[in-house]
């Protein structure tokens, strides 16, 4: 028997919901049209195609002549398509209901547009939890990808990785293949002649050999470099031709590979995604012990022997790490719960279809990918379940005012509504509203995010890095500035970035105000707290009361000094020009800019991306600064910054009992 080996090539295409556009016709331009062309001239080279829904339908709607070649690929035998969550959730973390309407819808159209029901999956940043099993099994769905790090992680032997395996839970079977990481570092970035040789190596002279590929397929053209490496210098057309010409290797569908290999064996997987995830998953402190402990094994070679066991932490530790990523997921699930509490002949499809983009992956993580340091890509989150929200009201009737845990904090969060407002209070230290959301502009006004330290920005000051040999460097290897980045722009916060969190000032000496007991008060919201300890404590009230489309503010201070309030306001143009202050009248700048008025006490926010307005009014003149809060981020592309939200600081000076109200209405522009 020759030496042979089967190659399984698979893709993976994704782009987040609410994406911006320019960002979509890029990818499609440097990617996914010259892919596709380039396949397509080779009728022979089979491979495997997930494309997340909502990008498959901006491409149908967008790009027809993309989705006829796929069209013609598919009838003529050469692409095999994989189903998933139809918006890209992660299955792990969204209940086992909303798993199986996910993956219905997602190989619902893909039968529709293709003809063909997919029988393999891809699991979103191959997030693997053995409690997904019985949504996949029952949807349909006979094996998965995940990466072969995962089977390392479980102690099985490298030399069974070139096939797949099998596993159980509740009663369910599924098979699994693991994803060659191996091939990952290599595909696209060494020469596409090194990259057969590699496939070659891995033919042996036993039945049935496997070298398994599945990988994004945005890494061939919109990585950094790729699309020269890729297209302009022909690494695709090489590879593939290298294949096609290699006595050694198969092209075959993962499909026909299954139905004629038989399983290696039983295989159960610990909790687990890629090895990089579980770095980016751990709070800063922990990520750099971690890589530390990484640091030392290879420098001691024995990092391959080891990696397995020196383990990160599991994808649901981003809803830990971030509390803005907990509260969306969490009052996702109570959506998803009144949406599947509703009667049979009131579920409706838009509705289902709400919760879908409000389960979206990437906004509730951050690595060197996912984005919930990307205000657009949050909004979309936020969009969705505010009209979702909206739309139960309508048919399922709650409380103006009710309090409960939803984020598990061990806090009763307050909800006042109206039927244009909702804000949310949660009683902690500063008692500041976390959520601000306008029902009839499906957004939320408090939806910024906190300066945290990450563990990678002690990078910020090595440099860029150059590849080493041949081929282009991975991202995961290049430090890159999108930005100027300063030490000062690091610094991470030490207080929420909601709605009205208070500072006193008396003799030079600045004290944050803290809340210590919150009560209801028929449709007020009354928190108590004070500034100091002792009998120089200064004693603070405030009030926050929701009534159509205003919110007010009461503030009551017993002391001399300066009483100060900060609000960060989530405005969709952020530092673009769409976004600009109306002060008396005048257009004093934009929302990137830095000012200070004194005796004000009306301020105006224009955005007209989101084509509505802020307006501010007190009762008492205030000395009130605005500024962009940027955070420090990276991704592919490099270290940047990013506009989260306008910060809004007003000022008063007080004397003996002092009294001011804020009064904030939001409406459409026009």
């Amino acid at each position: 028997m020759s030496k042979t080996a089967s190659l399984l090539f698979g893709v993976h295409a994704h782009q987040p919901v609410g994406n911006f556009p320019e960002v979509l016709e890029d990818a499609h331009q440097r990617c996914y049209k010259p892919f596709l062309e380039t396949v397509y001239r080779y009728p022979e080279f089979r491979f495997a195609l997930h494309s997340s829904g909502w990008l498959l339908e901006w491409l149908f709607t967008q790009h027809p002549d993309d989705l006829a070649l796929l069209t013609e690929m598919s009838h003529r035998g050469q692409v095999e398509f994989f189903g998933a969550g139809d918006m890209e959730p992660v299955l792990a973390v969204i209940p086992y209901r909303d798993r199986m309407s996910q993956l219905a819808a997602m190989s619902d159209r893909i039968e529709q547009i293709f003809g063909q029901r997919p029988r393999g999956a891809w699991l979103t940043e191959r997030v693997w939890e053995a409690t997904v099993v019985p949504a996949l099994v029952d949807s349909g769905i006979e094996y998965v990808m995940v990466d072969d790090y995962h089977f390392l992680c479980a102690g099985t032997e490298r030399e069974r990785l070139n096939g797949y395996h099998s596993t159980e839970e509740d009663g369910r079977q599924l098979d699994l293949f693991p994803i060659s990481e191996a091939l990952r570092y290599r595909l696209p970035f060494t020469p596409a002649a090194d990259a057969v040789a590699f496939i070659e190596s891995q033919a042996v002279e036993t039945e049935h050999a496997a070298a398994i590929y599945f990988d994004d397929i945005e890494k061939f053209g919109i990585w950094p470099e790729t699309y020269h490496w890729v297209y302009e210098q022909g690494w695709l057309k090489n590879f593939i031709e290298g294949v096609l010409n290699s006595p050694s290797i198969k092209s075959v569908h993962f499909s026909d590979y299954h139905a004629a290999a038989p399983t290696r064996g039983v295989v159960y997987l610990p909790t687990v995604s890629y090895s990089e995830m579980g770095e980016w998953t751990l709070p800063a402190p922990a990520a750099q012990h971690y890589a530390e402990l990484v640091r030392v094994a290879q420098e001691a070679g024995v990092l391959e022997r080891d990696r397995p066991f020196i383990r990160g932490g599991i994808w649901k530790n981003f809803l830990t790490r971030y509390p803005e990523a907990n509260w969306m997921h969490k009052r996702m699930l109570g959506l998803s719960a009144r949406l599947a509490s509703l009667p049979a002949d009131q579920v409706r499809q838009d509705l289902v279809e709400l919760l879908h983009e409000a389960q979206a992956n990437d906004a509730y993580w951050h690595g060197l990918f996912g984005g919930i340091y990307l205000p657009h890509l949050r909004r979309a989150v936020w969009r969705a379940l505010i009209n979702l929200e909206r739309r139960l009201d309508s048919l399922q009737t709650r409380p103006a005012q009710f309090s409960g845990d939803i984020d598990m904090d061990g806090i009763d969060e307050v909800f006042m509504s109206s039927l244009s407002l909702q804000a949310v209070l949660r009683p902690d230290k500063d008692a500041s509203l976390i959520e601000l959301s306008s029902y009839p502009l499906a957004q939320n006004f408090a939806d910024s995010l906190k300066r945290y330290a990450e563990h990678y920005h002690g990078k910020a000051g090595s440099g860029v890095s150059t590849p080493v040999g041949e081929g282009i460097a991975s991202a995961h290897n290049v430090v890159r500035f999108k930005h100027e980045i300063k030490p000062e722009d690091l610094i991470p916060d030490s207080r929420s970035r909601g709605w009205f969190a208070e500072t006193w000032t008396d003799f030079d000496s600045k004290r944050p105000v803290e809340y210590t007991s919150t009560v209801v008060q028929g449709g007020a919201v009354l928190c108590m707290g004070q500034a100091g300890d002792g009998k120089e404590a200064t004693r603070i009230a405030k009030i926050y009361s929701v009534r159509d489309n205003r919110l007010t503010v009461a503030l009551k201070s017993v002391g001399n000094g300066r009483l100060s309030t900060r609000l960060n306001l989530a405005m969709p143009s952020c530092d673009g020009p769409a976004g600009r202050y109306v002060v008396n009248g005048e257009i004093p700048g934009g929302f990137g800019q830095t000012f200070t008025w004194n005796e004000l006490k009306e301020l105006t926010l224009e955005d007209l991306y989101l084509g509505a307005a802020v307006r501010l009014q007190t009762n008492r003149p205030a000395r009130i600064k605005v500024q962009p809060h940027f955070t420090v981020s990276q991704s592919e592309a490099g270290f940047e910054k990013v506009m989260q939200a306008v910060e809004l600081s007003l000022t008063w000076e007080a004397e003996d009992v002092t009294e001011v109200q804020v009064r904030v209405d939001i409406s459409s522009l026009g």
